[in-house]
């Protein structure tokens, strides 16, 4: 308990930080969020009121304190593009997102792991060479280009999954608890809801989790050759232990504690990369709410989001040493 204590202690002056970055940078864009809403008819009247009516007529420093100030009041004010709360926007699309990613994240983890594995129990030949060129193409291919492939081939070429949503039209969403339509719908007894809102999120799923496969592929590889090389190793093969056995229970333990670290990272980079993820496949999650406030100049929104992403990165991570520890507990003396 003290140990999570002091790491959310420490996360607070990084937050504070990326909050006062953030707020500099949307302040200084030259994008004026009052003539964006004012349209392109308004006159300099109009366009000042609503300038005065959202404070952006105040000093920049002025405006900040009383950001701060509200903030810590999880106050995250009215959103420009919706004009509803923007602490209610985000609690409304937040489970979409959180349920994209941590599909994506599930998916990424049982691929790359085995995937890590393989290419280092056959080390430098035609099975490691073929998965590591895999990785590479899977870092480099763009999220875009790949979610739009996707959709015109298994969507519009094949007709086996959707192309774009999160549930079919028709379909009403189970009430709670966790406002996660694959959970919800268990807990309801509602197989005809999962099954629809789990072929939704197929194609959204694989394309986030594309590049993470191959980050978290390559540290396991890198960890699996590290541990193979060490003392315990060689005595196992001594006395004969089976290969399998030797590869999958005492060595993959000792080799996923930086593929554990990059599934930490993941997640956050993941929620991130949601944005045009989302965006292309209509996901109403917070990455297509946040484009939507870029495009209409919504600083409040984009504060809010990249606060929100900043403490989900936090959380993330102290989950991240509880789960080291856990794996090996040589560190929870250390810490």
């Amino acid at each position: 308990m003290s140990f999570i204590l002091r790491r959310a202690l420490l996360a607070i002056p990084s937050l504070f930080g990326l909050l006062v970055v953030t707020f500099l940078m949307i302040h200084v864009s030259p994008a004026d969020p009052a003539t964006t809403l004012a349209g392109d008819n308004a006159t300099a009247e109009q366009i000042a009121r609503i300038r005065h009516q959202y404070g952006l007529d105040q000093p920049l420093a002025v405006q900040f304190v009383r950001y701060v100030a509200d903030v810590a009041q999880l106050d995250f004010g009215d959103s420009q593009y919706s004009s509803r709360p923007v602490a209610t926007d985000l609690l409304g699309r937040l489970p979409a997102t959180l349920e994209l990613t941590l599909v994506a994240l599930i998916l990424a983890t049982a691929l790359g792991i085995p995937i890590g594995v393989v290419a280092a129990m056959h080390h430098n030949r035609w099975p490691d060479i073929t998965l590591r060129l895999l990785s590479v193409a899977g870092v480099a291919v763009a999220t875009f280009w790949l979610a739009i492939m996707l959709q015109m081939f298994f969507s519009m070429r094949l007709g086996w999954l959707p192309l774009r949503g999160r549930l079919t039209d028709g379909l009403a969403a189970p009430a709670g608890p966790t406002g996660l339509l694959l959970v919800d719908s268990l807990l309801h007894g509602d197989l005809t809801v999962f099954t629809d809102a789990f072929a939704h999120i197929v194609l959204p799923a694989a394309t986030l989790a594309l590049g993470g496969i191959a980050t978290i592929a390559r540290f396991t590889r890198a960890g699996v050759l590290d541990t193979m090389s060490r003392d315990f190793v060689q005595y196992a093969r001594a006395t004969g232990t089976p290969r399998q056995r030797l590869i999958w229970i005492y060595v993959l333990r000792n080799s996923v504690l930086a593929a554990v670290s990059q599934i930490g990272l993941l997640f956050g980079g993941l929620i991130a990369g949601s944005v045009v993820v989302e965006s292309i496949f209509d996901w109403p999650g917070i990455g297509n709410y946040t484009v939507q406030a870029i495009l209409t100049a919504d600083s409040k929104v984009l504060l809010a989001v990249t606060l929100l992403i900043g403490v989900i990165y936090a959380v993330v991570n102290i989950l991240t040493d509880l789960a080291q520890a856990a794996i090996d507990p040589r560190l929870r003396e250390r810490r």
